[in-house]
């Protein structure tokens, strides 16, 4: 079972080869301070900074994720992954989240409790949580990617998912240990140049494969008996295949997706590549490629989707053989579970001589001889098409040799990448405020990036075990958008909108709704992604409002300086009125234009994804709609935000002296 040919592997060894050689190139860079190692000591320019987003967001289990749905729903599958995919939080990072984090001038989100807090028990308490939330958070980032990597290298490797996750990790572990943020920023350029030749070839492929719309509607409903495949509109209830069924009422889920990405967008502090910013100006600019950059996956992905229904309506003109199959399957292995199913029917392909010459035989009666290995991975535990199998079969069954080692190398190094960028930031907080601020407060540089390299390895373990514990990617990002990720939900909102919440809030609240989280994934798994952000959410709420009113208020000192720093709004009346008057004017102004933006900001971003998706589609009519909605997009944010960016920054002089009232006003204001 050869799928690569010379060329793919020369491809593959040239890629290894600049990966290992820019780790070992940028050590020293990265080994000058623990500021260079974490977030480039702000000498990196934007728009690295907004390519390597890209790369970092476009990750090969997301791909695989995001083609399932498109597969089972057509252009409707972007409304799903409101919940993650679509990155909806750039919005608000792009016009005014992201120039908040630089504007404090930290190095890491952990250390920006200290910074809004105050450096006392509170903060320190919330500096802490911190730490322990973002290393949870890429434990199970790590897991998510762990199966994913594992589902599609073993489609073309004769080995278990697991092993070929384990290797693929392994080698990104070690790059991103040695190189920190250089590692991060350089090699996501490197990589994002690859990505971008995949997405060429396979968009331009796809798009001359489709003859015409009525066309692909015709193939999508004899594989998918989707009827509404070709829409672009979403509906109240989708046509999902067995197993899916959680995700039919499709309305309500984009609505209830887009809730939680509003609160969490808003609330998101902590990326190092705002920190590492040099200005406001620059925040804004380096999100806004980012987003345009992220646009270049949905039509490679609407690509494979399409390649993946022409290769399903051939390889099984008739459908009914893949239950068939599956039930086969079940009677020789009736205590299999949804987790080793991948496992199993990897072992039964590429090692047909260890499992029962009858089960072998019915199996290629089934299923016929031509090409049976590959039929056989895409058959799903409900005995259904697995369209998490479709990007790994399509690679293999119509993609060139050459091109596939290109194609294959593009998903590995979008995977490769997130695994560096998420790494990157839980081994910098870790490192940073943890163990410097706890343990070694004057531990040299090098003493600090060795104790990076054991954080990295710890991190590596951690995701591996989780990754064995669940049966899906699906199950994985559910759990981590909706349960672990609605228990910071209300900390991370009331900290930068209220005067009144402080570190023990902040503490108290993460650590209440991340125990819930961790609790409802060990005792009811089985809550549907509604009932686990409800459940966390509302624990996080409780907890922070108790631990808020636990403590005192922060000390004025800390929240002037705090405010006349950042500048936000929400309940900070009483700190906004101790400005000059024309202070006032400005910061009201600038709040202003950043809120009117946010509908601009959504439509622009969503339209310039479904876009592109529907040309692939030859879908004109709705093609055509969607770039008006574009437009209209576009131009508003082009008005009320980027006319209105500084040349610099919004604010030359932040000095807490500008607040011409007395303590007692922050103290005695009204909670």
């Amino acid at each position: 079972m050869g799928y690569f040919g010379t060329i793919d592997y020369i491809f593959m060894g040239i890629y290894v080869c600049v990966l290992v050689g820019l780790g070992l190139y940028l050590k020293g860079k990265a080994s000058e301070s623990i500021e260079d190692y974490i977030t480039g000591a702000g000498k990196i320019p934007w728009w690295a900074m907004g390519i390597s987003g890209m790369a970092q967001f476009l990750d090969l289990t997301g791909t695989a994720l995001i083609v399932s749905f498109l597969f089972m729903l057509g252009p409707q599958g972007l409304f799903i992954e409101f919940r993650g995919g679509a990155v909806l939080i750039l919005a608000f990072m792009m016009l005014w989240v992201g120039k908040w984090h630089r504007r404090s001038g930290c190095l890491t989100g952990a250390q920006w409790n200290i910074f809004r807090f105050g450096d006392c028990w509170g903060g320190r308490f919330a500096q802490l949580i911190s730490v322990v939330a973002v290393v949870l958070t890429t434990i199970g980032m790590l897991a998510y990617l762990t199966k994913g990597v594992g589902i599609f290298l073993s489609t073309f490797l004769p080995f278990s998912p697991e092993y070929c996750a384990y290797g693929l990790i392994f080698l990104a572990a070690v790059y991103t240990m040695f190189s920190g943020f250089y590692g991060v920023i350089f090699t996501d350029l490197f990589q994002g140049g690859i990505i971008l030749v995949a997405v060429v070839y396979i968009s331009v492929k796809a798009f001359a494969l489709v003859g015409s719309s009525e066309e692909i509607s015709a193939v999508a409903m004899q594989v998918t008996n989707n009827p509404d495949w070709m829409s672009a509109v979403p509906k109240w209830n989708a046509n999902m295949p067995k197993g899916y069924e959680s995700y039919k009422p499709l309305i309500p889920l984009m609505l209830f997706y887009l809730f939680r990405n509003v609160f969490h967008g808003i609330g998101n502090i902590g990326d190092p590549k705002y920190f590492g910013a040099k200005n406001d100006r620059e925040c804004g600019k380096l999100t806004a490629l980012w987003t345009i950059m992220m646009t270049f996956r949905w039509p490679m992905m609407m690509g494979i989707a399409v390649l993946g229904l022409f290769l399903v309506k051939d390889l099984f003109p008739d459908m009914s053989v893949l239950s068939q199959a599956g039930e086969l399957i079940h009677s020789h292995f009736p205590d299999v579970k949804e987790q080793g199913w991948g496992g199993l029917i990897s072992g039964i392909a590429n090692n047909p001589q260890n499992y029962s010459p009858e089960l072998i035989s019915q199996l290629q009666g089934l299923l016929g001889s031509d090409q049976y290995v590959e039929k056989l991975s895409l058959i799903s535990y409900d005995g259904t098409v697995n369209p998490e199998k479709i990007l790994p079969a399509v690679l293999i069954l119509t993609v060139t040799e050459g091109l596939r080692g290109i194609v294959v190398l593009a998903l590995i190094a979008a995977s490769m990448s997130t695994f560096d960028s998420t790494v990157n930031m839980a081994t910098g907080m870790t490192v940073n405020d943890l163990y410097r601020k706890y343990f070694r407060p004057d531990a040299p540089t090098k003493e600090l990036i060795r104790v990076s390299w054991v954080t990295v390895a710890i991190l590596v373990v951690g995701g591996v075990i989780f990754a064995n514990s669940v049966s899906s990617i699906h199950e994985i990002w559910g759990w981590l958008m909706m349960g672990l990720g609605g228990a910071f939900l209300v900390p991370n909102l009331l900290r930068l909108y209220w005067w009144r919440f402080n570190g023990t809030g902040s503490a108290v609240g993460s650590l209440v709704g991340m125990t819930a989280a961790v609790i409802q994934r060990i005792i009811w798994p089985e809550m549907n992604e509604f009932e686990q952000l409800g459940y966390s959410l509302v624990a996080g709420l409780i907890g922070g409002i108790i631990g808020t009113y636990m403590d005192k208020p922060t000390e004025p000192e800390v929240l002037k300086t705090f405010y006349m720093k950042t500048r936000p709004f929400g309940v900070w009346g009483h700190l906004k009125r101790m400005l000059p008057e024309d202070e006032q004017k400005k910061v009201s102004k600038e709040h202003f234009y950043d809120l009117i933006s946010v509908p601009f900001a959504l439509l622009w971003q969503v339209s310039m994804f479904l876009a592109p998706m529907l040309l692939v589609l030859h879908h004109w009519p709705a093609f055509w709609g969607t770039m008006v909605l574009f437009l209209i997009g576009g131009t508003g944010l082009y008005f009320f935000w980027w006319s209105k960016l500084p040349e610099v920054n919004f604010y030359e002089d932040e000095d807490p002296s500008l607040l011409n009232d007395s303590e007692e006003t922050v103290s005695e204001a009204t909670p």
